[in-house]
């Protein structure tokens, strides 16, 4: 059910999304100086150009897979995920949740601190085993049919978790999106789902 999975983004796919960023028509776009109708001209075009001068995927490709990566279906949703186990014998798995628009990316950094703090001046015994999806449609994941709200992502989630990965119980982290879907996943899956962290408050109570 699980496959182990290499990114690589082919040279040909690449030169074509910078060329369509180098041929973008920005006549078509009101240079105003603030940000009313969306995003700022200016820092738009400074990001387009720092995309096509200096930014290397090639360069963050071979960060990515430094990571043990994934595939396995579930729902019928191909599932891209990292998985990096602790160097704790008694590591508790950590699953970590992107945000919109976001990727694993945002975790690439706090991964090997979460799993192997003894290697950063912590002790062995606060590992986890951490779990980085790609959010359905999102990444490297494979786009989906229909629209899904973070409720149903969710139970994907915990279905990754528990019967694809194998695990009684588990503890969340998710920003923006993801804490979204952590939310609902605290909700309705508290038998396995025991502890959410969250940075970003997008559920409350009505009253």
């Amino acid at each position: 059910m699980i496959k182990s999975y290499k990114i690589s983004v082919s040279k040909n796919t690449l030169n074509k999304v910078y060329y369509k960023v180098k041929s973008y028509p920005w006549n078509l776009i009101q240079n105003v100086s603030g940000w009313e109708y969306g995003t700022n001209f200016s820092y738009l075009k400074s990001i387009s150009k720092y995309w096509i001068t200096r930014y290397n995927w090639k360069k963050y490709e071979k960060k990515i897979n430094s990571f043990s990566n994934y595939k396995t279906k579930i729902d019928g949703i191909n599932l891209h995920f990292i998985k990096e186990r602790s160097s704790n014998p008694k590591s508790r798995p950590l699953l970590l949740l992107h945000g919109w628009p976001g990727s694993v990316i945002e975790f690439l950094d706090i991964i090997p601190k979460l799993a192997h703090p003894e290697k950063f001046g912590g002790k062995v015994e606060d590992g986890f085993d951490v779990i980085v999806p790609s959010l359905p449609g999102f990444g490297f994941s494979t786009p989906i049919k229909k629209a899904m709200g973070p409720r149903e992502i969710g139970k994907v989630i915990n279905k990754l978790m528990i019967k694809n990965l194998g695990y009684k119980s588990y503890a969340v982290q998710g920003g923006d999106w993801g804490a979204t879907i952590a939310g609902w996943m605290g909700y309705d899956s508290s038998n396995n789902c025991k502890a959410i962290h969250i940075n970003c408050i997008p559920l409350r109570h009505p009253k």
